[in-house]
């Protein structure tokens, strides 16, 4: 018997990957472990390995296709075999019947959604679990098991065929822009309806612009994988927050001087030299934690206030920019914050980062500084409530009271969603920012 080969879960945030490239030819000969392809999410390449050996007979997928997570790809068994199933890996079928549960069915979001009977619904166990997978009210589906009071698995799934086949990412991108699914046109495998079919069936209907004569186009980059990611999210953004930025110069000379002489200390024995990114990581995670609204994001209904400080570190790379996230950054010292982010980088650098790696944040810090850029106003990495921009330090004649002296002047963009944050609680905690780059020292007392 064939064992079905599909995309795995990459992640709790990967809902989609983009296929790379096979890694053997159709009909080889694979062994367990071994990686036959290759996908792309917004975070890394990664090389997904065979879950069988026997001849693998690979299914209409080629570079360049974006295909949702669990989807079968291809079929792994005897050499004569052929690949004939298409769609997302179906759960165990049910063999025989399961001993009916009595539940409370809970409002769930759903493509057509009504109102949800407050009735005591049956269900068996393994219909329940799938109507939570695919976010479907057990109410709304019609039962058949046990004298038609009871719904079983195979009910759900009837149910779900005769809703459009969408991915999660599509679904809850059609929720937020009020997009009718049943008016959009699946260009996913098997008709599936993605994110781009939602983006184009929302996008108002504008002039159509003259191509550019083909002498004048160099060249072409297809808008996709990191950088169709990174358009998607950056566009989410603007479009959806109301971004307020506050710039402050600040007096770095006492800082940079403490970074020289920690430099000096422990370059040696920690086999790195502390940078300033590092130093203003830890000034940050202790604001976070003095001001925890800053530390938060918006759900439909409310505000969160997040526990933990997960620091975003954007890092410019080949594949466009990523932003690999230290966990619990207010807990490590400089020296286990420093190795983190080194490690971290090194991945995203290198495409082998887990995507893992690269979610979680609940607070971003965006350094230009090194490109001789003064201020910049970076967009809000969602759905994180703000973003820090730093820009270079410079050598300014700063007045003094009756003198002028030259110092080591830094300048800051804070930019932070109005929807969950006014301005001046945003301006204290760069205030406060401020204040710990002045005086350094001030760290040993937080």
């Amino acid at each position: 018997m064939s064992e079905e080969f599909f995309v795995p879960k990459l992640g709790q945030t990967v809902e989609e990957v983009i296929m790379v490239g096979w890694l053997v030819e159709d009909g080889a000969k694979v062994s367990q472990g071994e990686a036959v392809m290759e996908v792309e999410t917004d975070k890394a390449v990664f090389p997904v390995e065979a879950n069988a050996k026997g001849f693998i007979h690979l299914g209409p997928y080629k570079a360049g296709d974006t295909i949702p997570v669990l989807t079968v790809v291809a079929i792994i068994g005897k050499q004569d075999d052929k690949f004939e199933v298409q769609g997302a890996a179906p759960a165990v079928e049910e063999t025989e019947p399961a001993p009916s549960v009595e539940v409370a069915a809970a409002p769930m979001p759903v493509a057509d959604s009504k109102p949800e009977s407050t009735d005591r619904v049956f269900a068996s166990p393994r219909a329940r679990k799938l109507a939570a997978e695919t976010s479907v009210a057990v109410s709304l589906v019609t039962p058949s098991g046990y004298e038609g009071i009871r719904v079983t698995e195979r009910d759900v799934r009837d149910y779900l065929s005769q809703q459009p086949k969408v991915t999660p990412v599509a679904q809850r991108m059609a929720a937020d822009v009020g997009v009718d699914l049943r008016e959009v046109a699946g260009s996913g495998p098997g008709g599936r309806i993605v994110k781009q079919d939602v983006a184009r069936t929302a996008q108002p209907t504008a002039p159509v612009a003259q191509p550019l004569p083909v002498a004048e186009v160099v060249e072409r980059v297809p808008l996709k994988g990191v950088r169709g990611i990174i358009a998607e999210r950056m566009a989410a953004s603007v479009h959806t927050t109301a971004r307020v930025t506050l710039v402050m110069e600040v007096d770095a000379t006492e800082f940079v001087a403490a970074r020289e002489r920690i430099k000096a200390k422990v370059s040696k024995d920690w086999g790195f030299a502390p940078g300033y990114n590092d130093l203003l990581a830890k000034v940050v995670a202790v604001a976070l934690r003095q001001f925890p609204y800053m530390n938060a994001r918006l759900a439909p209904d409310a505000i969160e206030i997040m526990s933990h400080v997960n620091l975003g570190m954007a890092v410019d790379t080949e594949r466009g920019l990523l932003v690999p996230v230290v966990k619990d950054a207010d807990q490590k010292n400089l020296r286990q914050f420093g190795e983190d982010f080194r490690r971290m980088v090194d991945g995203v650098r290198a495409g082998r980062s887990l995507p893992d790696d690269l979610s979680g944040g609940t607070f971003t810090i965006t350094n230009l500084g090194m490109y001789d850029v003064d201020a910049f106003t970076p967009v809000i990495n969602l759905p994180e409530a703000a973003i820090l921009g730093v820009g270079r330090i410079a050598s300014k004649p700063v007045a003094r009271g009756e003198s002028v002296v030259v110092r080591q002047m830094w300048t800051l963009s804070l930019v932070f969603d109005h929807r969950l944050v006014d301005g001046a609680p945003a301006a204290r905690f760069l205030q406060f920012i401020k204040q710990l780059i002045e005086e350094p020292y001030l760290l040993l007392t937080k």
